[in-house]
């Protein structure tokens, strides 16, 4: 399978020793809570069928891409092999690697949450409406779960490839 697969373990485009699939996961991860931000801010300009499409939109590209990552890294060799070359202590770079997956899990099951309710809420006409409180507090926790991901998945990243 790794043959077929070989286009994603070349070298990546970002300079470092990682291959190609974990550099374009990290690039999608940087930018993730932008991209999640900028469709919050259409919802806080009334447009609410643009804001519901996009944060669908966007919620199923991350579920392919956490799968497409999923795959590169047990293909890959695990967490093992991508440590080969690394210059800091396997035993820290495996304690932040399960802190962020701690923290991705989290993010994962309030964005989740998120999403069925909203469109439950949405197309029962309780969002915008008497479901809008609990919505945005379940989002705004979804969102700072998504931002807190990418910023240990960015550490992971430079632990791994970087340092």
């Amino acid at each position: 399978m790794k043959e077929q697969m070989s286009y994603m373990f070349q070298t990546g485009f970002l300079g470092t020793r990682a291959p190609f699939f974990m550099d374009f996961v990290t690039l999608i991860v940087v930018f993730l809570p932008l991209i999640v931000f900028a469709s919050i801010l259409l919802a806080r300009k009334g447009h609410y069928i643009l804001h519901a499409l996009t944060q669908n939109l966007i919620f199923i590209v991350a579920l392919i891409v956490i799968g497409y990552f999923e795959l590169g890294v047990r293909v890959g060799g695990g967490f093992d092999a991508f440590m080969q070359g690394s210059g800091v202590s396997p035993t820290y770079a495996s304690i932040v690697l399960v802190l962020h997956i701690l923290i991705a899990l989290v993010m994962l099951f309030y964005w989740i949450l998120t999403v069925l309710n909203a469109n439950l809420h949405f197309k029962r006409g309780l969002i915008p409406g008497v479901k809008s409180r609990h919505h945005k507090l379940l989002a705004a926790k979804t969102f700072i779960a998504i931002v807190f991901t990418s910023f240990s998945g960015i550490w992971v990243y430079l632990l791994l490839f970087v340092y």
